[in-house]
């Protein structure tokens, strides 16, 4: 299992690193503009993202969209010795980040303000690589499995992802946590009751 997750991981890593700087602006806007519409986003006050590194989605125009639209925006600070995260308010993303223990931007120490995680309405989860059942291939840490336990139960979990992220089968263990919905630069599908894919 391990061994093909490993595979997988780098079959996905690799795919997505040949995406040059041109392309990955354009999907994300693509991408940034269906988000928007979510009617998930629309009603959350409280939205946890992740902040991009390497080719990931750009995740920073849906940030700032939010926090123009007064919505709460809260993003990951890495406790790496007990493999946490601690969900802290942002507010000034110049003055908030910096590189912290894989080279991710995130809060510094001095201007974390720890948020609740029973007060977060939706989580943007990063990811790997995506089936279409809803299952997620992480990076390995465990970090976001653990940490969405913590959340009200219910509160919906999506990822934002490339096309050429999704791949016919995750292989997963009883503990990895499924997404509610994807989002990449050509659909949106729903794997929860609603089901849909437009």
């Amino acid at each position: 299992m391990s061994d093909l997750k490993k595979e997988l991981r780098h079959e996905v890593l690799y795919k997505r690193d040949q995406l040059t700087a041109d392309d990955i602006t354009a999907k994300s806007k693509a991408i940034t503009a269906k988000f928007l519409e979510l009617e998930e986003f629309q009603k959350a006050g409280v939205i946890m993202f992740f902040i991009a590194y390497r080719n990931e989605v750009d995740t920073r125009p849906l940030i700032e969209k939010s926090l123009s639209l007064g919505k709460t925006v809260v993003v990951p600070r890495t406790l790496k010795d007990t493999k946490e995260l601690i969900p802290s308010r942002l507010i000034d993303w110049e003055k908030d980040l910096a590189p912290g223990a894989y080279g991710i931007k995130e809060p510094l120490p001095e201007r974390t303000r720890p948020v609740e995680p029973k007060e977060i309405d939706l989580l943007l989860i990063p990811g790997v690589a995506f089936d279409l059942s809803g299952n997620r291939l992480g990076y390995g840490g465990g970090y976001y499995d653990r940490f969405v336990g913590n959340l009200r139960p219910g509160t919906p979990s999506f990822a934002v992802a490339f096309e050429l992220q999704v791949v016919d089968e995750v292989p997963v263990k009883e503990w990895d946590h499924r997404i509610d919905a994807l989002i990449t630069e050509k659909r949106v599908v729903y794997f929860n009751s609603r089901g849909a894919e437009s």
